[in-house]
């Protein structure tokens, strides 16, 4: 089984999916081992460098802020890489669920639906956590601010949205509250399998 993990960004999903891996469940980071294939693939590499040119790879390995300057202008371009990485992906997983040994795996991606992957999922969870709160948990992790936050969410897919696709939800306001509604979920995934 396939549980399909998302949540926007500070929601808690990381914190989310570590709790799934405790309780046994094997987990895949698709942003993580996005990045692996675009800097291990040849012919992924091959393809983004056809798209982006020379540039793309300084000495093999992904030229990532020379692509984001051009994929945050270019939605095209941004499209054109997406039908490059996701199918990728896609395969990597496959093989990945192929060689799982555990009950159910857990697919955590931040784009889930905007990538169109919620549709190899069983079961999708969707984390959530009050605005203010996510604006919070960002600013002590990461050097940004306030305004670079909500520009970043406001590009995100809205909580409703994700909602209204879920099977699941899980609100994040306590540690406590969040980990035992994480055990309950474990405990349902594993009577589906």
């Amino acid at each position: 089984m396939v549980v399909g993990l998302t949540g926007g960004i500070g929601s808690g999903k990381t914190t989310v999916l570590k709790m799934f891996h405790a309780l046994g469940a094997e987990t895949y980071i698709a942003d993580v081992e996005a990045k692996k294939i675009m800097n291990t693939s040849a012919e992924v590499k091959q393809q983004i460098a056809k798209l982006f040119g020379v540039k793309s790879y300084l000495d093999g390995t992904l030229n990532r802020a020379y692509i984001a300057e051009i994929v945050f202008k270019n939605p095209e371009k941004l499209q054109a890489l997406n039908a490059i990485v996701h199918p990728a992906v896609r395969k990597d997983f496959n093989v990945f669920v192929e060689n799982s040994k555990s009950a159910y795996v857990v697919y955590e991606s931040a784009i889930l639906f905007e990538s169109d992957n919620f549709q190899f999922c069983d079961v999708i969870v969707v984390v959530v956590a009050p605005l203010d709160l996510r604006i919070e948990r960002v600013l002590q992790r990461e050097t940004t601010s306030k305004a670079q936050i909500e520009a970043r969410i406001k590009n995100q897919l809205p909580d409703e949205v994700k909602i209204a696709k879920a099977d699941f939800v899980l609100e994040n306001t306590t540690l406590d509250k969040l980990q035992a509604d994480v055990l309950e979920l474990h405990q349902q995934f594993l009577k589906l399998t």
